[in-house]
């Protein structure tokens, strides 16, 4: 389950540089980037995206038949306030460090809530759009129950394993889209509510 910390308990949730990133380079250009507690004091954020996103169930075709979704999912656009200000300082900051290197700014936010350890998603990269074809970024700020990503090589080779804890920033850059995979497999440990936000630029999903 997820506990609050200390520092979570002092007041509104603030976010610290993105300079302090650690980069892990991956094979075929891929690249990830990553930040433990980038956002701080996060619990009251946790609790606003929990009970003000509006959530949806996903069903989609597997193997022949109809299945639900293992999470639940919520998609802002370029043109829908995001549920959080907070949120719109991460987008922002993410994009005023990214973007001189990269070229175009963050600009969408998904969202996935994970409510215990039997929910998940499976091997699979963000392909659809410009993903498919040219390298991309990938931002995902963790809130709530620690759990952890993964990330293999397509075609097989050795998975990286990441662990997102509360209030973690994880970028994944260059060709990491069409050249890996990740997943958030499940878990039988007891594990609270866990959201992620996934900041994309126009044209990723």
């Amino acid at each position: 389950m997820h506990q609050p910390s200390l520092l979570d308990l002092e007041g509104p949730a603030t976010l610290h540089p993105v300079a302090a990133v650690r980069r892990t380079k991956l094979t075929a250009g891929a690249w990830v980037d990553h930040q433990p507690g980038w956002v701080e004091g996060s619990d009251e954020l946790l609790d606003g995206l929990l009970h003000s996103v509006p959530w949806r169930a996903e069903r989609r075709e597997m193997y022949g038949r109809t299945v639900d979704v293992p999470r639940l999912v919520a998609w802002y656009d370029e043109r829908t306030d995001l549920p959080h200000p907070l949120l719109h300082d991460a987008r922002a900051a993410l994009t005023s460090h990214y973007a001189p290197g990269f070229g175009e700014p963050f600009t969408t936010a998904g969202m996935c809530l994970y409510r215990d350890g039997h929910d998940s998603v499976a091997w699979h990269g963000d392909t659809i759009g410009r993903g498919a074809t040219h390298d991309t970024l990938v931002a995902i700020v963790s809130f709530g129950s620690p759990r952890t990503l993964l990330l293999r090589p397509r075609g097989g080779g050795t998975t990286r394993r990441f662990a997102l804890g509360h209030g973690d920033l994880l970028v994944m850059g260059g060709s990491c889209q069409r050249t890996w995979e990740h997943a958030v497999p499940k878990t039988s440990g007891a594990v609270g509510p866990r959201v992620s936000v996934q900041f994309r630029p126009t044209g990723v999903r």
